[in-house]
């Protein structure tokens, strides 16, 4: 019996040396993507519609477009606005771990401000979940329990400063010197 990994070992490919190998998710081939920039950084959120697994030369279905994706790290959520949604559809997405989670994979979703039940399957790095997109949705909101940036660089910088000019000011002034007169 064979069980897939997400990575590969080979010792005999190239002589007297090992070497490593991923292979790619069928999802990384055959999905749409939509990178989302955090702080920098990148980060690839693979995406899909009922079908688009399947090889259909003679596609009669005109597929939803998805238009943006945002991380709302107040809501800890991502936030998908499509920009068309011709039919109902089933739309499935995989999100990376380090992107979002939710404490027990219990994420909140919903559609158009209405809570959606969804489909999920945990794979090592992500999470696939799926759903039915009702017919000219507009907004999607996954909501977990972490997001990317949770706490970002700049509000601990801020903070640092705050704390170093609160510390100047108090010994400078007045009430800083009557400090050392009550030690």
């Amino acid at each position: 019996m064979l069980i897939p990994t997400s990575f590969a070992f080979g010792s005999h490919v190239i002589d007297d040396m090992d070497a490593f190998a991923q292979y790619l998710d069928i999802t990384q081939i055959s999905s749409e993507k939509y990178v989302l920039t955090v702080d920098d950084k990148t980060y690839d959120i693979h995406y899909g519609y009922h079908g688009s697994f399947e090889v259909n030369l003679e596609k009669t279905q005109e597929y939803p477009k998805l238009s943006f994706m945002e991380i709302i790290p107040e809501k800890k959520s991502i936030q998908i606005t499509m920009e068309s949604v011709p039919l109902t559809s089933i739309f499935w997405l995989r999100l990376p771990l380090d992107v979002i989670s939710a404490e027990g994979a219990q994420y909140k979703l919903t559609i158009d401000g209405v809570d959606t039940q969804y489909d999920l399957i945990k794979y090592p790095d992500n999470y696939a979940l799926g759903m039915m997109l009702p017919k000219d949705a507009k907004n999607v909101e996954i909501i977990g329990t972490y997001v990317v940036p949770e706490f970002g660089m700049l509000p601990i910088m801020i903070l640092g400063i705050i704390l170093a000019g609160t510390i100047y000011l108090a010994r400078k002034s007045s009430f800083g010197s009557r400090l050392e007169l009550i030690k």
